[in-house]
């Protein structure tokens, strides 16, 4: 029953992200990208470990042998956030909104991450990864948002729904080479729209962003793979600087952007949907912590989790292990309930609130690099 059930699900998701590719290239009149795929493309990495059979047996893994403990089993809190909160906040603040959306404010103006606020990360909303909470703030009671962020081209960082209601909220959108190119598609306005090779920077009312490097890949269908660019992104403002990694896995391009770039004040750093199988694409909390250090980072907020089942691990498993190699490496972990106002300058400190969701889930010890770290309620280390 289960080979029939898999069977069925997969030619499901091929019909339908076929049509979604076509959906997404279609009626386009604005030109390309300077994209070149012999001379820019920038290594992809491998999704999965192993072969074609490797990869099929991930792929059953993922969708019927997951642990039961993906998903929170109780609520998730959300700190809502109002307009007027937002435009009286001082500048040098960040919050998060769930998953690797970001939204900060610097230069008297906001700025948001990869805007994910759709119910589910697919190209459907009736299958696929489902949210565990809500947004704190919805996009249509956002203030003006100056510009929008772009790691790359995957559902969970780029999604229609969303980008369709900044258009006419965001004066700018900045992306990785291609991506810009699916937003003109989509019907964003060419002339809002940068789009910037890795190392190429541009300046938006006084702040600088930088497109950088990442390890990753790129594709919204199956005819599209590694059709668009990846990046992360380095963010000046004034003398505060900010690093978003989208997603990466971990790489030596840390050390050259901090080398660059560095010291950053705050690090927006992926720590969520890692597994052994899949090891090059995404980082585990270990690797977190060491490009963290390899970018010259003073504080780390991890991103990518907290809202989507996206891997094989426990839901809380990137929050126990970052906070618990924090601790050890004496390294300032922002930790924020989504929504919660954070300051740049003087975060304070976090509560471990990831250990009252679960139910049946009691706070105990969590084992990091061989060490026992106690885990208990509280306040953590910064």
């Amino acid at each position: 029953m289960k080979r029939i059930i898999f069977h069925i699900l997969v030619t499901g998701v091929i019909v339908l992200m076929a049509s979604t590719l076509l959906n997404n290239c279609s009626g386009s009149a604005h030109p390309r990208s300077s994209l070149s795929l012999d001379r820019d493309l920038k290594k992809p990495v491998k999704v999965t470990k192993g072969g074609r059979l490797e990869h099929a047996r991930i792929l059953w893994d993922f969708f019927f042998n997951k642990p039961a403990d993906t998903r929170p089993s109780g609520k998730i809190p959300v700190q809502a956030m109002t307009k007027e909160q937002l435009l009286a906040a001082p500048n040098n603040t960040v919050y998060r909104l769930g998953h690797s959306t970001v939204l900060m404010k610097l230069h008297d103006a906001f700025w948001i991450t990869d805007p994910m606020f759709s119910d589910r990360a697919s190209p459907i909303q009736w299958a696929g990864p489902q949210r565990f909470h809500n947004p704190p703030i919805s996009i249509e009671d956002l203030p003006p948002i100056k510009a929008v962020i772009i790691s790359h081209d995957h559902y969970d960082h780029l999604d229609h729904d969303s980008i369709m209601k900044l258009t006419g909220k965001a004066e700018y959108f900045l992306t990785p080479l291609g991506v810009g190119d699916i937003l003109m598609g989509w019907g964003v306005p060419a002339s809002k729209v940068r789009q910037l090779d890795w190392w190429q920077g541009t300046e938006v009312d006084g702040v600088r962003f930088v497109a950088t490097p990442a390890q990753h890949f790129s594709g919204r269908g199956l005819f599209n793979k590694n059709r668009t660019q990846w990046a992360s992104w380095v963010i000046m403002a004034g003398d505060r600087r900010v690093f978003f990694s989208g997603d990466s896995g971990y790489f030596d391009g840390f050390k050259k952007i901090g080398e660059k770039y560095g010291p950053f004040d705050l690090t927006l750093l992926e720590t969520g949907a890692y597994d052994a199988n899949w090891p090059e694409v995404h980082m585990h909390p270990e690797e977190t912590i060491r490009a963290h250090i390899d970018l010259r980072g003073k504080k780390l907020l991890p991103i990518h989790n907290g809202t989507f089942d996206l891997s094989m691990h426990s839901w809380r498993d990137p929050f126990d292990r970052i906070t618990a190699l924090g601790k050890i490496q004496r390294i300032p972990i922002i930790t924020p309930e989504m929504g919660e106002q954070v300051s740049m300058q003087n975060p304070g400190s976090w509560h471990t609130w990831w250990a009252y969701v679960d139910r049946e889930k009691e706070p105990g010890q969590v084992h990091v690099q061989g060490k026992q770290v106690q885990d208990l309620p509280g306040k953590s280390y910064l």
